[in-house]
């Protein structure tokens, strides 16, 4: 095994759960790349200090440009803001490093096709951070379909839903203001990423996206909000099936509502990432008296769950999805082959939500572009 040197930009929510995932992962998958703690950026030098100390780094960077141009770093995780993607991943990309980029890729689908193009001329590691679709479960339902087990699949239903907007005198915060910040922005990349990786790319949809609550109580008075709360589509996936997601963080009562509910001609599946360690399986056959859905609790048969534990219904956490992704990293920088969710993964989630904006700007269907 040999060690690389991570430089990690960010420090906040999920930057402490990359640096947590960092330290981890040699431990849990015994991985041929070892990651070294090399050098953290906040948003101050004083920040920065301040996740050093806390996080375990060797070294605080005064700024995230100082980070990239290290040459201690040779790959780099960015878990700040959207609005900053773009402008690290192409500083790293310029000088050869490796790139796990947080979602959603950039700030705007502008953003996101230059990072993908930086990416192609760079000829280096990238992904994205979708963790949700990485938990054992749902890659067991990514298996399921690939065999084939619940027949032709005629309707996927999926959603994304919180209720940490669901107040309407909730304050106003950094969360009212940008596209990046909004709910589709921030909550529906999850989902979108979700219904293609088990469905395949969509063709075309129709979508609605509104602002339920504005304006929000602010320090001087009240305050617009100029993103949105909560939004939905039709899809039509380019298999032919039919498909509806709804993405809010207004859901009174839904605290991590990244569920799905899949229909075949053979069968069907559940899943609600509020209870993450289970699928829910109906298969035809069998006499009707007893047949119904079966719940599955993950276990050491099912993917990446034997490293974290040995014990079936055990379960898996929040944390364990980071490490997995981090897993995967270093995988595809040890082995110079992409790991899915690359870029351009990334880009296709991107191109999904702008074409959703178009359609509920001008009220009709609109075919996603290819990327």
């Amino acid at each position: 095994m040999r060690e690389i040197g991570i430089g990690l930009v960010g420090g906040g929510y999920m930057g402490k759960a990359h640096a947590v995932a960092l330290s981890a992962v040699g431990a849990v998958f015994d991985t041929a790349l070892r990651p070294r703690l090399e050098m953290i950026a906040g948003s101050t030098p004083e920040s920065s200090e301040r996740y050093r100390a806390g996080f375990g780094f060797a070294r605080a960077a005064p700024d995230w440009q100082a980070l990239v141009a290290d040459p201690k770093v040779e790959a780099v995780v960015i878990a700040s803001p959207q609005t900053t993607h773009r402008a690290i991943a192409e500083a790293a990309f310029a000088l050869g490093k490796p790139v796990f980029c947080e979602k959603p890729l950039g700030a705007s689908l502008e953003d996101a096709q230059a990072m993908v193009a930086a990416a192609q001329t760079a000829q280096v590691p990238n992904m994205v951070g979708f963790n949700y679709v990485r938990t054992p479960a749902t890659r067991f339902v990514r298996q399921l379909l690939a065999e084939g087990a619940i027949g032709d699949i005629t309707w996927f239903r999926g959603e994304h839903t919180e209720d940490f907007f669901a107040d309407p005198n909730a304050p106003h915060t950094w969360r009212c203001t940008g596209w990046a910040n909004g709910c589709m922005g921030d909550l529906a990349p999850h989902m979108i990423n979700c219904a293609l990786a088990l469905m395949g790319p969509i063709n075309d949809l129709s979508a609605r996206i509104e602002t339920a609550h504005s304006p929000r109580p602010g320090a001087d008075g009240p305050l617009a909000v100029d993103n949105d709360d909560h939004g939905q589509m039709m899809v039509r996936f380019a298999s032919g099936a039919m498909g509806h997601l709804y993405f809010s963080r207004i859901a009174t009562g839904r605290k991590m509502g990244y569920a799905y509910e899949i229909h075949g001609t053979k069968g069907a599946i559940r899943f609600d990432q509020e209870d993450q360690n289970a699928i829910w399986l109906y298969r035809i056959d069998g006499p009707d008296a007893t047949r119904g859905f079966t719940k599955i609790l993950t276990g050491p048969a099912h993917p990446d769950y034997l490293p974290f534990c040995q014990g079936p219904g055990h379960g898996t956490g929040y944390q364990d999805q980071i490490i997995i992704e981090a897993r995967d990293f270093l995988r595809a920088i040890e082995t110079g082959q992409p790991v899915w969710p690359t870029f351009r993964d990334g880009l296709a989630v991107a191109q999904v939500i702008e074409t959703a904006f178009a359609s509920a700007v001008e009220g009709r269907w609109q075919s996603v572009p290819t990327h």
